[in-house]
């Protein structure tokens, strides 16, 4: 989308505990098929074939990959805001006409959605993208959905969706924005 841009935010899964545990789990892995494909030892009471700990190892480094990959990009633009989780979930665009009300809030991942990602919410709290974090803008939305964006800079971002709203209810002029002018031109 073009035009000027008031916020920009891209956001990654970097958590040390998740990234901890994911590694931990694909070094098990390793270390069983290394001893049991290297050294002819069979990993576990029941091993697995060989493939199979290849298969199961090949597929945490690509789950490793991906999650390393995967991004929350905000943006609010002259069009609206817009939330897009590359490789994970299409681009969403809320036009401003769409937003009811907006306000940065400091809210609970694990008890008010669940956790991160793709969110839905307990008890009304409507639907959450948030990476990491307690914060991020909560929007009331014209059809009577919450969605709520998480962010590490919440009170820039609601300021910015604020800065938009403003610069879109501006009337249009032949030579651009002008604000505070009437139709005819006059302050």
């Amino acid at each position: 989308m073009s035009g000027k841009v008031y916020f920009r935010e891209v956001q990654r899964f970097r958590q040390v505990w998740l990234w901890g545990l994911l590694i931990a789990i694909a070094l098990l892995f390793a270390y069983g098929g290394v001893q049991q494909i290297l050294f002819g030892k069979p990993w576990g009471n029941k091993p697995l074939p060989d493939a199979g700990l290849v298969a199961i190892f090949l597929l945490f480094v690509a789950i490793l990959t991906w999650l390393y990959s995967v991004r929350l990009v905000t943006e609010v633009n002259e069009a609206g805001v817009v939330t897009h989780f590359k490789w994970l979930w299409r681009r969403r665009l809320i036009p401003f006409a769409e937003i009811r009300s907006h306000a940065a809030v400091t809210y609970r991942p694990l008890a008010d959605y669940g956790g991160w990602g793709i969110r839905y919410g307990f008890g009304g709290a409507g639907k959450a993208y948030n990476v990491s974090g307690n914060r991020g803008v909560q929007f009331e939305l014209a059809d009577g959905g919450r969605l709520l964006v998480g962010s590490q800079r919440a009170d820039e971002f609601d300021r910015a969706v604020d800065e938009a709203e403003r610069a879109q209810s501006q009337p249009r002029g032949a030579g651009g924005w002008r604000a505070g002018r009437g139709a005819d031109g006059s302050a």
